[in-house]
């Protein structure tokens, strides 16, 4: 069989044991194509005549723009061949900036089909963000929603530019020229499976983000796992909730739902809100939706009950969720929120599947194709541990490695697994229960914080020696960004200098990132000298609801409130 037969047949085998683990687990094989093209030798052959609706993109003004299968696979030829004619050769890197609408899913399928390297990038970037992918992702063009393409003023690298919108600033070519070119693309040959497809930055702890390369069969053929987790089926309406530029949002938006031929719907709004959400769910009969658990927490206050909802699936990601949120749906709806485990890394790794039973507190069992351990320090078998993949049996779902990175990617891959640097434990009917982050990397609003990133711009200002960013519990949030500051000497904490610090770090950080709460403190330390953060994390955990001495909030200060 082809290479897009043998993707077909192992789609089969989840599809049909869609309820059954065991089955699922003892008959799925990873395909291992040496060429595989997902948007032209998968999409195009299901899209060939089909008329069905594949993305539905519904808007806070009630507007709405859909897109068939066919549709967009003609649209992402002309993608292709525009491409193709202003220059773009295949392995060359775009970086992509636009917020939920078609063109986004057209570019993405026309750059899969010309064999270009796509940046994903969320529109929440701020200039000096922007500088450094476009340097260290080496980039050659850049696609950008056309409110934002002021931020790339002065910057250097991606001599081609397109905006997408209304206008078309100076410097830019404008998208709608797509419209101009031919719907029939003939590749310039076939594509190695192994090509690098896209590139993510992602956060750590000791340094800039990294860049996490995954090539045409690890995202495409590995979310085959993500679409097993979630349940879905053909002719499913799946929502998702999840910003364009992050990795989730291929999982869920992309990936995921087509590799099931179902309706990917995004909700277009300004400002979150439940109600609308809920209208949304039940007006365009929603059957399968993953949301992180800060929507799920917003969700609940509503009256759930009253809305005619035609849910199947509902799975929740970005951290586990609290009980009494799935109780309360549950109550409502008669449905469980099903956890599961991934990485920006990776596909679906871990997941309570449908028809499964479901233990409190538990993300699942390691899903089709995927074989995990849990390693102590060492690397040793333990009950509770790093998660390790084991490469032995590499899962399709997992990325090359670090792009320009082999020092990185060999300390990730290491004694046979990969570490994900998330520790969990494993009962003895193979259930994982997540314990925490093997670094300090933290999620605030769904959003992966790097404490360097944010400590990094504090000790710029003059009056700060040291400072440390641990999460700070918030009922929203579910955790903020918290710096305990250290000052230069003869300085004396006052409102007006945390002010004054936050300030400065507000207008240096991309609005997810910004640090909400400040306390000057001493900072405990180890015996050589490195900042105990694990220490400053449980402090923050325990906290009762008093402020402490010389604590100060972003919302003490109303010119600094969001």
């Amino acid at each position: 069989m082809g290479s897009v037969d043998d993707f077909l047949s192992a789609r089969q085998v989840l599809l049909r044991h869609r309820v059954d683990y065991d089955a699922a687990r003892r008959e799925f094989e990873w395909p291992r194509p040496t060429t595989f093209n997902w948007a032209l030798d998968y999409f195009d052959r299901i899209a060939e005549g089909n008329d069905r609706r594949a993305l539905w993109v519904v808007n806070e003004d009630g507007s709405r723009q859909t897109r068939t299968f066919a549709e967009l696979s003609r649209r992402s030829n002309q993608v292709a061949n525009h491409l193709r004619a202003l220059g773009l050769e295949r392995g060359d890197r775009v970086l992509v900036m636009l917020g939920n609408v078609p063109e986004l899913w057209e570019v993405m399928l026309g750059a899969i089909k010309l064999g270009v390297v796509v940046i994903p990038a969320t529109l929440l970037l701020s200039p000096d963000d922007l500088a450094d992918r476009l340097d260290r992702g080496q980039v050659r063009a850049v696609i950008a929603a056309e409110d934002v393409t002021e931020r790339f003023a002065g910057l250097a690298g991606a001599e081609l530019r397109i905006a997408v919108g209304a206008g078309t600033p100076e410097g830019w070519r404008p998208y709608a020229a797509v419209d101009a070119a031919s719907e029939d693309f003939t590749p310039d040959g076939e594509t190695p499976a192994g090509d690098p497809m896209l590139l993510y930055f992602t956060s750590g702890t000791t340094s800039k983000p990294k860049l996490v390369e995954h090539t045409h069969t690890s995202y495409p053929i590995g979310h085959l796992s993500t679409m097993y987790w979630i349940g879905l089926q053909p002719g499913d309406v799946h929502l998702n909730i999840s910003s364009p530029g992050w990795a989730k949002h291929a999982w869920s938006n992309l990936f995921a739902p087509w590799n099931a031929e179902a309706t990917v719907l995004v909700f277009n709004y300004g400002r979150f809100d439940a109600a609308q959400l809920l209208d949304v769910l039940a007006r365009c009969e929603v059957t399968t939706m993953c949301a992180p658990p800060t929507v799920w927490r917003m969700l609940i206050q509503e009256d759930l009950e009253k809305y005619d909802v035609k849910l199947r699936e509902l799975v929740g990601a970005g951290e586990p969720l609290n009980p009494e949120v799935i109780d309360q749906v549950r109550k409502a709806w008669g449905l469980t929120i099903r956890d599961g485990f991934g990485q920006t890394e990776t596909t679906a790794q871990i997941g309570n599947t449908p028809g499964q039973l479901l233990k409190p507190g538990s993300m699942g069992r390691p899903l089709p194709g995927y074989h995990i351990a849990l390693l102590d320090p060492e690397g040793n078998p333990a009950g509770e541990g790093e998660i390790g993949l084991d490469l032995a049996r590499r899962p399709a779902g997992l990325m090359r490695g670090y792009r320009d990175d082999a020092e990185r990617t060999a300390e990730a891959m290491r004694g046979g697994f990969y570490r994900t640097g998330d520790v969990a434990s494993q009962d003895a009917d193979g259930y994982v229960t997540y314990v925490g982050r093997a670094d300090d990397v933290f999620k605030a609003s769904d959003y992966r914080i790097s404490p360097f990133e944010l400590e990094s711009v504090l000790i710029e200002h003059p009056a700060v020696a040291e400072a440390a960013v641990v999460p700070s519990p918030d009922p929203v949030r579910l955790a903020v960004p918290k710096a305990f500051v250290i000052l230069t000497g003869g300085l004396e904490p006052s409102p007006e200098l945390a002010q004054d610090i936050l300030r400065f770090t507000r207008d240096r950080l991309s609005a997810y990132k910004r640090i909400r709460r400040l306390e000057f403190a001493d900072l405990p330390k180890t015996i050589s000298g490195k900042i105990r953060r694990v220490e400053l994390r449980g402090q923050e955990q325990q906290r009762d609801e008093q402020r402490r001495p010389n604590e100060y909030w972003e919302s003490d200060f109303p010119d600094l409130k969001s």
